[in-house]
């Protein structure tokens, strides 16, 4: 997920223009790495989820205190992996509970 202004950034603005929480979660499902990917690519998904769920919490103003849920969750997600990360632990970013 390193290549910016690639395909990837292409989906993740896809998932961006989303309008609704149902359609924040199908988009942000479809942009899961692999279980086995890079803590790398799992702390981008992580941190990028944070963001749509950001929009989404100001768009979707029916859903606006499930979306900050789901950032909440999407931002813990992303600092067990940052921390995990650090300390050499060997869990990775899709296996969080």
């Amino acid at each position: 997920m390193k290549r910016r202004g690639g395909l990837v950034d292409e989906r993740w603005s896809k998932a961006m223009a989303a309008t609704s929480l149902k359609e924040a979660h199908e988009a942000v499902e479809g942009l899961m790495p692999a279980p086995n990917a890079s803590r790398e690519l799992w702390l981008d998904f992580h941190r990028r989820a944070v963001g749509v769920y950001e929009r989404i919490a100001d768009v979707d103003r029916w859903h606006h205190h499930e979306a900050l849920y789901w950032v909440s969750r999407e931002r813990a997600k992303a600092e067990q992996v940052a921390r995990a990360g650090s300390s050499g632990g060997s869990d990775r970013a899709g296996r969080v509970g």
